[in-house]
């Protein structure tokens, strides 16, 4: 019954969100228009319920240069002020409140991680894609990059399991404390997360 409720709760609320947010929306848009040669926008495939794969969108936080053989400069080199500044305070997830609007996400939810990590899963972490994945969710405020992948599958699975919308509000309510104090964004000599090569 809750997941029919939590359907059109994500829609009016990604919908209010969005309204709310629009001229911040607008002038980080631009902003990042000028920093990024014309590409304001991220997108990439992810999975989502079910392993179904759709298009995330997210603010750009890095440029696109490259070194004298074509590849791309580290990280570190090509990230933005304003890049650095919009995922510090995770406002480069905003843009994901079109993903909400269009069902392939929720509100909260494990978050969508890389298509090629799908052949990794072991049964247990499979469970991760029996509901929509989320703009945050149960491991984004308990650690979120700073935890191990194994914790991280751990919560996701436990929401999985344990879905409320008491859960939700709680998670939502720490989303916004974490948000502020900018905890767990970068793992230990990593800026996220180190990629996931599986562990069956």
């Amino acid at each position: 019954m809750y997941r029919v409720i939590k359907h059109f709760f994500d829609f009016f609320a990604a919908l209010t969100g969005l309204l709310l947010i629009s001229p911040l929306f607008l002038l980080i848009a631009v902003l990042l228009y000028f920093a990024n040669d014309g590409h304001p926008f991220y997108f990439q495939k992810r999975p989502g319920k079910d392993g179904r794969i759709f298009t995330i969108v997210k603010f750009k936080s890095m440029n696109d240069k490259k070194d004298a053989d074509g590849k791309l400069l580290p990280d570190a080199m090509r990230i933005t002020k304003i890049g650095a500044l919009v995922r510090k305070t995770s406002l480069d997830e905003l843009p994901q409140l079109f993903n909400v609007l269009k069902g392939d996400m929720s509100l909260v939810g494990p978050r969508p991680l890389m298509v090629e990590y799908l052949e990794l899963y072991n049964d247990f972490q499979k469970k991760r894609h029996l509901v929509k994945p989320g703009v945050t969710g149960w491991a984004q405020v308990n650690g979120r990059n700073a935890i191990s992948w194994d914790q991280k599958f751990a919560y996701d699975v436990y929401y999985v399991e344990h879905q409320s919308l008491l859960l939700d509000l709680k998670i939502l309510g720490k989303t916004v404390i974490k948000v502020f104090r900018s905890e767990g964004i970068s793992a230990d000599d990593n800026a996220t997360m180190p990629m996931f090569t599986g562990n069956n």
